[in-house]
């Protein structure tokens, strides 16, 4: 008899210990607002990169920052950039010849692997330029933008890359991207060459809303007669396990100074949402950009 008094009473601090706790677990969900539940992550580690920006591409309307104006190195999502002033001032049926700026590479940066002499169109360029992420398409694309803009096709490597560079940073201002200094087309590191989440966001919606540029960055494969690359976006791929169903896009990053960086986009039902991550590592920055993404379709979430 004493010892079922005991249970009993031992049953009854239990019920009372755990009421306790479900009214302060209760409670504490109860302090975060119903249209505040992605901004929560701002101070949890949900998001493991440095930087981070999810934002409605149609609006503009910025659903979640994570120090969205901080300075980072943006590694070679510069390239959004690069193939933004492509698609406006160029030709994407201009047969362009890659000239001798392809000694300008250096070792084990990223390459559509062109050689000299090599003729491509633009469309083709930028496939190189935005799948493999081609430095070397990079430098190419620019200095036929440069020449053709120059007016002058017989203007030295060096200072059509300049061109293009003054040409970048106008295009960021003109945009709104404020906060960024670009010094080359491809993002290899220099200390002067900077962006932010924020300012790369405002690039890519910007660059996603002409139809020749979203084509090339939605492709998984391009492939003519002529060339094929692969899409290091994995978010894209099927056989990925960081496919997100709906990804249409931007482009991968990576050097030892920024870390991982991804700009990626999706469509779902009509809603178009843009992701940026900076500074992550090689597995979160694809579980950054998937928590963003698949946040951003499940409900609407208003910024602090």
């Amino acid at each position: 008899m004493k010892i079922k008094n005991v249970m009993i009473v031992v049953a009854a601090c239990m019920i009372v210990g755990f009421g306790t706790h479900l009214k302060g677990w209760i409670s504490s969900i109860g302090d975060i607002p119903k249209d505040s539940l992605l901004e929560s992550m701002n101070s949890s580690p949900s998001i493991k990169g440095e930087a981070a920006l999810l934002l409605d591409l149609d609006s503009g309307k910025v659903i979640y920052a994570k120090n969205d104006n901080k300075r980072l190195f943006p590694a070679s999502t510069t390239k959004i950039l690069t193939a933004l002033l492509a698609v406006q001032y160029g030709n994407l049926n201009d047969q362009i010849i890659v000239g001798k700026e392809i000694n300008l590479k250096t070792a084990e940066e990223s390459s559509a692997f062109l050689y000299e002499g090599q003729v491509l169109t633009l469309r083709e360029l930028l496939a190189g330029l935005m799948l493999p992420s081609g430095n070397d398409a990079a430098r190419t694309i620019a200095i036929y933008i440069a020449k053709k803009q120059m007016g002058n096709p017989q203007v030295s490597e060096k200072k059509a890359l300049d061109y293009f560079v003054a040409m970048m940073n106008k295009k960021a201002k003109e945009v709104g991207a404020s906060d960024s200094n670009f010094m080359n087309p491809h993002g290899l590191h220099d200390p002067n060459h900077y962006s932010t989440a924020h300012d790369l966001g405002i690039i890519a919606r910007t660059a996603m809303e002409n139809l020749d540029f979203k084509e090339v960055v939605s492709s998984k494969i391009y492939s003519d007669k002529v060339i094929t690359f692969q899409n290091r976006n994995k978010l894209l791929d099927s056989r990925s396990p960081f496919y997100f169903e709906g990804a249409n896009g931007i482009k991968t990053g990576f050097t030892d100074e920024a870390g991982y960086c991804l700009v990626s986009s999706a469509e779902r039902n009509g809603k178009k949402l843009i992701a940026v991550v900076l500074k992550s590592t090689e597995q979160s920055v694809w579980n950054d950009s998937i928590t963003l993404l698949a946040n951003g379709f499940t409900a609407e979430y208003v910024k602090k």
